[in-house]
């Protein structure tokens, strides 16, 4: 399963050997154990007599098993590829102005289509490389290992986010699972392999361990896990690649091969179709010039029409429809709730801004209705939400705060329009959209019997705030508490594990956060560096949340914990315009009663179920009961 590391070789001509140069394959360091097929470890005392390194594929090998004169290539095929990229590399150096080279014999009469063709692939490289170049330098400040080794963090898991790459499919990846890895610790000039160990995990980043090192955690490395160099036990055998044991260990053992067969007798490896289930769940049927009925960031109480410019890991960057430089723009990602099918508005009776472009840019088209996020259904037929009903909301301009908030219309399937007490405009533009069975709306007492501090409305003066007084100086009635979702999944979280999360505030920034706080499917989350009112409510459901390491899978930028340095800088930043704005809607705070009260509340007595505590709540009882007379 492990050993099979054979050179390949063919034994026929190639009409690309007349086109080899003269070139001496690089002498290789002497005296290190290569496994082949056969179970030997072969040695070799220079670089011409013993080793070869195939000089288009990089596989390490017998030299007397490779092909042509030379000996520079381990097959007939690699040959011809090497002929044909030489051909390809001399009119690029045309192209750029520099002379062929003895490599690159250049094709007379290469028709210039083809020239241009040539060119483009050579600058879309250069993109590529420049893109993974500052991706790398926007990082290189912050190490998801480092920071969660320094302080003994754990990481929430992988199977916690559904939407995520391999979120349903991650299967029984754990400590101890081998994996074969490019074997850094080597002075060979190509990329050779060894296996080693998950020490821990991380999300997607695994702390692993070299076969042969035992304890020593010396040369321990954190890689991403769905990383394009990390491969199940085996594949170095089905792919001709050779297994190479890291130089600092390679004296310990004779017979590599029977220390690789008693170490791996018995161990768990990943699935042989491990990478193939991580491309294929990073496939995102949403494409760019497609266009979606998104909120206007502007006035929350419409939506607008908007354009997908651009796809990443799943999140969508939308530019509204009417902006002209496309720079008015909005993140989420493709299954938030936030975003419909073009017409959605109109039938469920929601204010629409109407574009004044009168008809779609070319190449832009209507998403299909069946790619979106789709909501529980419901029956409105019978006891349903009626408007003017009080009930608690986190506030969508403030996400830190669940507030005291009333039903201001009923839309069509089981959608609502909400606004904050105390905070909304006359025209009601502040108003928002919540399904019915939103995790972000709660029961009237919800925060009372799980000890959060609800916001009352801005200017309300009888403090502490009751509802039972609210209700009788309004003339209110609270909404039915059997008309709210009480699903809690089992979801995984515990307070204090790391992950990645969207700031929602300014949601192009994903930053590394922490799970500070959890009710029933409530997850209280906080940005690392920043002060606590800056937290959010987050259903743990969200799409907003990812595993630690995503942003390195998908090549989104991750924003690093703040320092107090960069806190106290940032006095213009978007942190602190979030701050100015929340404040407005943040009212009079207060604690509220820590003992739990029966009221009265529109004739009828609640018995709320008291949540788990903090530190073990992630189960699946319901939050709030009815008590039955």
């Amino acid at each position: 399963m492990f050993d099979g590391y054979d050179s390949c070789s063919e034994d026929t001509s190639s009409s690309s050997s007349s086109e080899e140069s003269e070139e001496e394959v690089a002498p290789l360091p002497s005296n290190l154990p290569i496994i082949k097929n056969n179970g030997q470890v072969y040695t070799y005392p220079d670089g011409k007599s013993g080793m070869a390194t195939c000089e288009m594929c990089g596989m390490v090998g017998v030299r007397d098993a490779f092909y042509s004169k030379t000996k520079r290539f381990c097959s007939v095929s690699c040959s011809r590829s090497y002929s044909s990229n030489s051909k390809k590399a001399s009119i690029l150096a045309r192209l750029q102005g520099k002379p062929p080279t003895k490599k690159a014999k250049v094709l007379q009469k290469q028709p210039l289509v083809a020239k241009l063709a040539a060119y483009a692939q050579y600058q879309a490289t250069l993109q590529n490389q420049a893109k993974t170049k500052a991706a790398a330098v926007s990082m290189e400040g912050f190490s998801w290992g480092n920071y969660i080794n320094s302080n003994s963090f754990i990481a929430a898991p992988v199977t916690c986010f559904k939407h995520a790459p391999m979120g349903t499919c991650w299967g029984d990846i754990s400590e101890n699972v081998r994996v074969e890895v490019p074997n850094t610790d080597c002075s060979l000039p190509t990329k050779v392999f060894w296996i080693a160990g998950i020490v821990k995990l991380a999300g997607y980043n695994a702390l692993l361990r070299y076969e042969g090192f035992e304890n020593d955690s010396g040369l321990d490395f954190w890689c991403n896990i769905c990383g394009s160099d990390i491969h199940p036990v085996g594949w170095c055998a089905a792919s001709g690649k050779p297994l190479v044991p890291p130089r600092t260990i390679q004296h310990k053992y004779t017979n590599w091969k029977a220390f690789l067969v008693k170490r791996l007798t018995g161990a768990k490896t990943l699935p042989p179709d491990f990478s193939q289930k991580v491309s294929e769940s990073m496939q995102y049927p949403f494409k760019p010039c497609m266009r979606v009925e998104v909120v206007d960031k502007r006035h929350l109480c419409r939506t607008r029409v908007a354009v997908v410019e651009s796809v990443i890991g799943g999140r969508l960057r939308l530019v509204y429809e009417e902006s002209e430089d496309r720079t008015d723009d909005f993140w989420c990602h493709m299954h938030s709730p936030l975003i419909h099918h073009i017409g959605w508005s109109r039938s469920i009776g929601h204010r629409f801004k109407r574009s004044d472009i009168t008809k779609k840019q070319d190449g832009h088209f209507d998403t299909p209705p069946h790619l979106f996020a789709k909501v529980k259904e419901v029956d409105q037929t019978g006891e349903w939400f009626k408007e003017g009903m009080k009930l608690e909301a986190i506030d969508p301009l403030n996400l830190s705060t669940i507030c005291v908030a009333t039903i201001r219309k009923v839309l069509a399937d089981g959608f609502l329009m909400i606004g904050i007490d105390g905070s909304e405009a006359a025209d009601g533009s502040d108003w928002f959209c919540y399904h019915a069975t939103s995790p972000s709306i709660f029961p009237v007492g919800f925060c009372e019997i799980n000890m959060i501090e609800l916001t009352p409305p801005r200017g309300y003066t009888k403090l502490p705030f009751k509802w039972f007084d609210y209700l009788r100086e309004t003339g209110s009635i609270a909404a039915p508490v059997k008309l709210f979702n009480k699903d809690v999944p089992n979801h995984g979280f515990r307070v204090g594990m790391k992950l990645e999360a969207v700031d929602l505030m300014e949601p192009r920034l994903i930053c590394v956060a922490t799970v500070t706080r959890i009710i029933h499917r409530l997850l209280r989350i906080h940005f690392d560096g920043w002060e606590e009112e800056y937290d959010q409510w987050v259903d743990c459901e969200s799409p907003d949340l990812y595993p630690v390491g995503w942003c390195q899978l998908t090549g989104y930028q991750l924003q690093p914990p703040a320092s107090q340095s960069s806190r106290e800088s940032q006095s213009g930043s978007s942190k602190q315009k979030k701050k100015a704005k929340s404040q407005q809607y943040k009212g009079h705070k207060k604690m509220t009663t820590l003992q739990l009260k029966e009221e009265l509340i529109d004739g009828e007595d609640y018995n709320f179920l008291q949540g788990a505590s903090d530190q073990e709540s992630n189960g699946s009882a319901n939050f709030y009961i009815k008590q039955e007379p």
